[in-house]
């Protein structure tokens, strides 16, 4: 899959899944710097992931500030035609002062098995 680099950061499309429900997100970074994976509420709320009384909460740290965050486990997420299946995701507002819909952290990745060519700009 194609890497486009937008204001200095690399982005991909990937697609989730939730209680048979898919949505396509465009604007989602690779983070490597990433513990975790988060993708911002007002983005995937359509496929009827809410919070609910028993869904851990978490206080993140990064470079966009601190936030609190629920926990949720979606069916797959999908970058090309490879997928992790019953993933654990974060969820929150993400208003770091840019447009994303997410952030593909080390998690992902590394269950994903990515490969990251940033001199063709390919994962």
């Amino acid at each position: 899959m194609k890497i486009r680099i937008e204001d200095g950061l690399p982005f991909v499309s990937i697609s989730i899944s939730f209680q048979q429900q898919q949505l396509d997100l465009d604007n989602v970074i690779i983070d490597t710097g990433s513990a975790g994976t988060i993708f911002k509420f007002d983005s995937i709320k359509s496929i009827g992931i809410s919070q609910e009384a028993d869904d851990e909460i978490h206080r993140i740290c990064g470079v966009g500030g601190k936030e609190f965050v629920f926990v949720k486990r979606i069916d797959r997420i999908s970058l090309n035609d490879a997928a992790v299946e019953d993933f654990q995701i974060e969820i929150g507002a993400t208003e770091y002062g840019f447009a994303i819909e997410g952030i593909l952290g080390l998690d992902f990745l590394t269950q994903f098995g990515a490969i990251i060519d940033l001199k063709e700009f390919q994962i």
